[in-house]
């Protein structure tokens, strides 16, 4: 049996793929009271229980120690009067907002790699992995002190890394740019991958793709079945792809062994959005976003007849008739500040195709437009994107809905995590050299 501890858990998608590829995970923890619900509800489906054979701490991990870790362990249920066995990898995501090429360099999260690497150094496990985004290669950092002292002076992060991992006694491989898509995920999302193990043992690899241009799985292929429009969803996906019958059927097993099938679609609430607003996204292409929009709209025009909330609202916010506002988009005759009226400002719009991987599902609901309907992306719509198994619950607030607290929202738990099959994909590629 392989043993394995996830940090900076998240709602679990690392952990998904961790039990799918053959681990036990005896701890988890993540600094979050909501994404912690979530992650203890769908281990209890699995029948991971706090506790017996399962141990989820809600801490900072700037709190965590080796001996925290290892009395959780001890005092599980299923190691009373037994041995405690030796973790055999951790695995973690420090948090990336402050790595991304958005971020800022001096951000405090910037530098939680090193408690990383403090409850490595204390934990002591074979394999490590560190999951990031691809700033993290760029980024330097000035006067950092490392875990025993050292002052690193604007070196990249992962120079940082790989020395204060040979101070603790373990080798890292060059990180690597994986792309979720050559893994089975219905979505092109770079993530930034890390592998070490002990001196002395042998060396991991990074996961092989499994698919490319010739298989991606699609957008449609991912979430047909999920179309709220009977009709539409008839013609567009008349049988379940493999892809749905994998996420209906489950890829996670239980303690036994078992899948864990879905029976109800959970987390599918259906977005309800003003015709003002159906009528803006009608105007996006599949795969154009808000940027080629607007230069499609310069400079070959586009026909808003048939919009009459459209044009009411740009009637309403400019001296011109319908009849001018028409002529006008038609004939690509219009200015930036007419645009603005028509997409608004700020509009970050993207419209998923169909027919190839999703972009980057992110944590904000708004971002894509359903390929098939003028609306917004459900949850499950995104989960599925992300690769979780249908009956993987998202629990607590779906949206904020303006409340003051800053609540980890069902969208933000799922954007945030890491694609499961991903996931999978890296701790198989462990497990080989633990066998």
């Amino acid at each position: 049996m392989a043993y394995a501890i996830d940090l900076f858990s998240g709602a679990g998608g690392m952990s998904e793929g961790i039990i799918q590829a053959g681990f036990d995970i005896l701890f988890s923890s993540d600094i979050n009271e909501d994404v912690m619900k979530t992650y203890i509800n769908r281990h209890e489906q699995l029948g991971l229980i706090q506790g017996y054979n399962t141990h989820f701490e809600l801490a900072d991990i700037k709190d965590l120690t080796g001996d925290l870790i290892t009395e959780s362990i001890a005092n599980l249920e299923i190691f009373k009067g037994k041995e405690i066995p030796h973790i055999d990898a951790i695995f973690g995501g420090p948090p990336c907002q402050g790595f991304s090429r958005a971020g800022n360099a001096n951000d405090p999260r910037n530098k939680l790699f090193k408690e990383y690497v403090r409850v490595i150094d204390e934990v002591k496990p074979d394999y490590v992995v560190l999951k990031s985004v691809e700033g993290f290669c760029d980024l330097k950092l000035n006067d950092f002190e490392g875990l025993k002292g050292d002052i690193y002076d604007s070196n990249v992060v992962p120079d940082i890394l790989e020395e204060e991992l040979d101070l603790i006694g373990y080798d890292m491989l060059n990180p690597r740019c994986l792309n979720a898509a050559n893994y089975g995920v219905p979505q092109r999302r770079n993530r930034i991958i890390v592998m070490a193990y002990k001196k002395g043992m042998m060396a991991p690899r990074y996961p092989r793709p499994t698919h490319d241009e010739n298989n991606f799985v699609s957008v449609q292929d991912a979430i047909g079945d999920l179309i709220q429009d009977a009709n539409i969803k008839d013609k567009v996906n008349p049988k379940p792809s493999q892809y749905q019958l994998d996420s209906i059927r489950g890829r996670t097993p239980d303690v036994d062994g078992n899948p864990i099938a879905s029976n109800e679609i959970t987390n599918n609430d259906f977005p309800r959005h003003f015709d003002l607003v159906k009528e803006r996204f009608s105007l996006f292409e599949e795969g154009e976003n808000a940027t080629n929009l607007r230069n499609r709209i310069r400079t070959e025009g586009i026909d808003l007849s048939d919009k009459p909330k459209l044009l009411e609202h740009l009637q309403d916010n400019s001296t011109l008739n319908k009849n001018e506002i028409i002529s006008k988009f038609k004939n690509a005759d219009v200015n930036d500040e007419l645009l603005d009226v028509l997409l608004t400002r700020k509009i970050m719009k993207n419209r998923l195709n169909r027919n190839e991987p999703s972009v980057t599902i992110v944590s904000i609901p708004e971002d894509n437009i359903s390929p098939f309907e003028n609306r917004t992306l459900t949850v499950r719509e995104s989960a599925r994107l992300q690769s979780f198994d249908d009956s993987f619950e998202f629990l607590g607030r779906r949206t904020t809905n303006g409340s003051r607290r800053r609540y980890v929202t069902q969208y933000f738990q799922v954007g945030d995590a890491v694609p499961p099959l991903l996931a999978k994909a890296i701790a198989k590629e462990i497990l080989k050299v633990i066998e």
